[in-house]
């Protein structure tokens, strides 16, 4: 199917960067405005905000810094495995085969599959699909690296870039999910997203999935809580981000971290706390806010699981596990998996 089709069918619309990149962007009403999200989740009785929101062109330097934080051994590690998986992941592709990224693309593992990728074909497309238009500064760094890279962006939600991807052609798709930002998704959640994965495959894809494992509670802790507060700083920033785009009042001041590990549900939740009774006032979203001393607003779940769970997950969604890497601490995974036949 040529793009044009696409356009029409699928409703979205090309923009042609320059002759080695372009994307493609749904046009008006197809997904929740941003103040209307906001909207929604601050009015409820246990307030949140979407993690997908820290990810404007502040929190992503931020949180490029937080992966190179000491106690944040999840990036390192995540590095580690795929260098030493060059070889593995080489022989379950074919010699023309697409890398399709749920998220950013400016990050150091995307290099790191393109490398693996170079090593079998000399023309190289990469697909990233992410809800912020960062594609323009992302594909000047690869383009640097990459004289053969072609590269196509969706800006849209992860469910509706892979249908997108699923009509694009017969090609075969290596879809990467890293960083363990699955342990975002709730369980159930999760289980509907790798059905979604799963639905829009083709027979010879894959998928690459980074998932962090239960491991001891000082260290979880000690990652999402940093000794010099750069994760205080990205909790803090969405709040900044609410000011800037929708003309909030939100005074950074009057506001904590939280980071804690829930360990009955496997999870590290991270909250903004409220240090004082407050009214803020959000214009472009017309919503008054008010909120109580130590109330929270939670940001993040970040789920961690054992080798077991990741196998009876897998298995409930109709994934064949191909193989899973861990690092010598056992403290991480990545998965490979393809669809059962």
């Amino acid at each position: 199917m040529n793009s044009k089709t696409i356009q029409q069918i699928l409703g979205y619309e090309k923009f042609v960067i320059d002759s080695k990149t372009s994307y493609f962007k749904p046009r008006n009403g197809k997904t929740p405005s941003f103040a209307q999200e906001i909207i929604y989740s601050l009015s409820q009785d246990r307030k949140f905000l979407h993690p997908k929101f820290f990810y404007d062109k502040k929190g992503s330097h931020l949180f490029d810094k937080i992966c190179s934080l000491p106690e944040y051994y999840l990036t390192r590690t995540e590095i580690k495995i795929l260098k030493k998986i060059e070889l593995d992941l080489v022989r379950d592709l074919e010699n023309d085969v697409r890398l399709v990224e749920l998220g950013s693309g400016s990050s150091k593992k995307t290099r790191l599959i393109l490398d693996i990728l170079s090593l079998i074909q000399d023309r190289m497309e990469y697909f990233p699909i992410d809800i912020s238009n960062i594609i323009k500064e992302s594909s000047k760094d690869l383009h640097q690296l990459y004289n053969n890279l072609q590269i196509t962006g969706i800006i849209d939600t992860y469910e509706n870039g892979l249908d997108f991807t699923s009509h694009y052609d017969d090609k075969q798709n290596l879809i990467a999910f890293l960083g363990s930002s699955f342990g975002n998704f709730e369980q159930d959640e999760g289980i509907q997203f790798l059905k979604k994965v799963n639905s829009v495959m083709k027979n010879n894809d894959l998928f690459l999935l980074g998932l962090d494992l239960v491991k001891e509670k000082s260290i979880l802790e000690n990652a999402y809580d940093d000794s010099q507060g750069i994760t205080a700083q990205f909790n803090l920033n969405v709040l900044e981000r609410i000011n800037s785009e929708l003309e909030a009042d939100f005074d950074l001041k009057n506001f904590s971290h939280l980071a804690l590990y829930n360990e009955a549900k496997q999870r590290i939740e991270m909250y903004l706390r409220s240090t004082k009774e407050q009214t803020v006032q959000i214009k472009k979203a017309n919503l008054f806010l008010q909120l109580r001393e130590n109330e929270l607003i939670h940001t993040e779940n970040s789920h961690k699981y054992t080798i077991l769970q990741i196998q009876n997950m897998f298995e409930k969604t109709s994934f064949k596990i191909k193989q899973i890497w861990q690092d010598h601490k056992n403290h991480y995974a990545m998965v490979l998996t393809s669809k059962k036949y």
